[in-house]
């Protein structure tokens, strides 16, 4: 017959008729072996947790796809946000710029106020090397887009006057736009401003799709110009330290932009859309363009054109808003909706002041 198989006590046989001695024996080689598998479990799972919280950020920047069209206005250059505004000064911010662009795979968007280049000036060397800059755009692989001839706003400019300023906006752009085989495809309102009635607006947005012309939104509006102009002050006064402060104040207030603009994305839309931000050529950008992208990679932005951003189906929403501020298109989308104005998040206190 065989033997009655053994009974366990915490992982150690007891066998049939064990005498009282034996199994106390027994009883203490459990608690022992009990404490062992607790140590072991729970070290295992400290160390678990432990991976777990390190690899938390890299999770979460992956955990929403997302994805973002960086614009900037204002080329050749933003005048009160650039420290040398003569061609030189251009020059230099434009190649540095470029250069982040460039390093970060960046398809970015350039619009231009052809003022800028001073085509009716009396120096023929200026205007060429104001003209090359737009070249250097495109000859980086970027694109071109109208921004008026002189930064006009529609809300207060009567509508003939406005259209012969976009009109007169693009002609070396065109031109240079022709060499590459390609034409002028977005306009983008001066100051954001659609128009201060929807006569208005649905008038020179026809006007706009006659010349082959499609408005370029923005969703991430934002007071990057209001950095730019205090960093700019600061290194034409020599002022290092406090330039590198506003600096660093900029990248963390579009910290706190983008993810202002995520929340309501998923609160206005159920979703986060592709984004399209809002920069300008300046010193301040020309100087932490690049860190800004790293900002942006983290958050788990890829960057995206400007024609793939508006394949996203929000930016047909219904959109029938006038007036001022016009902010951000989210702006646009809740006020037409009959929602509360979307306001655009507001720069530090004491940059405003410098």
């Amino acid at each position: 017959m065989p033997p009655e198989p053994a009974h366990r006590q915490g992982g150690c046989p007891i066998r049939p008729g064990a005498t009282g001695e034996e199994l106390r024996n027994a009883a203490n080689s459990a608690a022992i072996h009990s404490r062992v598998r607790v140590r072991l479990y729970s070290h295992v799972s400290v160390a678990l947790i432990a991976s777990l919280l390190m690899a938390a950020p890299h999770v979460h920047t992956r955990a929403v796809e997302r994805s973002i069209a960086v614009t900037f206005d204002d080329l050749p250059g933003a005048g009160a946000g650039t420290v040398v505004p003569d061609a030189a000064g251009l020059e230099a911010l434009s190649r540095k710029l470029l250069i982040a662009i460039r390093q970060h795979s960046v398809p970015a968007i350039g619009f231009v106020n052809e003022a800028g280049l001073r085509l009716d000036g009396p120096f023929v060397d200026d205007r060429a090397r104001r003209v090359g800059i737009l070249r250097s755009w495109l000859d980086a692989g970027l694109e071109l887009g109208n921004h008026t001839y002189s930064h006009r706003d529609l809300n207060t400019t009567p509508l003939d006057a406005y259209e012969a300023d976009v009109l007169r906006g693009e002609a070396m752009t065109r031109t240079l736009l022709r060499e590459t085989g390609r034409t002028p495809r977005y306009f983008r309102h001066p100051l954001l401003h659609v128009g201060a009635d929807l006569v208005t607006r649905r008038a020179f947005e026809a006007f706009l799709a006659e010349r082959g012309y499609i408005v370029a939104p923005v969703t991430v509006d934002n007071d990057e110009f209001v950095y730019a102009a205090a960093y700019a002050a600061a290194l034409r006064r020599g002022d290092s330290v406090g330039a590198s402060r506003v600096a660093d104040d900029y990248l963390r207030y579009m910290e706190d932009t983008f993810a202002y603009f995520e929340e309501v994305s998923r609160r206005t839309v159920g979703r986060e859309i592709s984004q399209i931000l809002l920069l300008h050529a300046n010193s301040l950008n020309a100087d932490r363009f690049g860190a800004l992208a790293e900002s942006l990679r983290r958050r788990g932005y890829r960057f995206i054109s400007l024609t793939q951003a508006l394949e996203d189906p929000a930016y047909r929403r219904p959109d029938n808003f006038v007036g001022a501020p016009s902010n951000s298109w989210f702006n646009h989308w809740e006020v037409t909706a009959g929602g509360k104005p979307i306001p655009t998040p507001a720069s530090a206190a004491w940059i405003s002041t410098r």
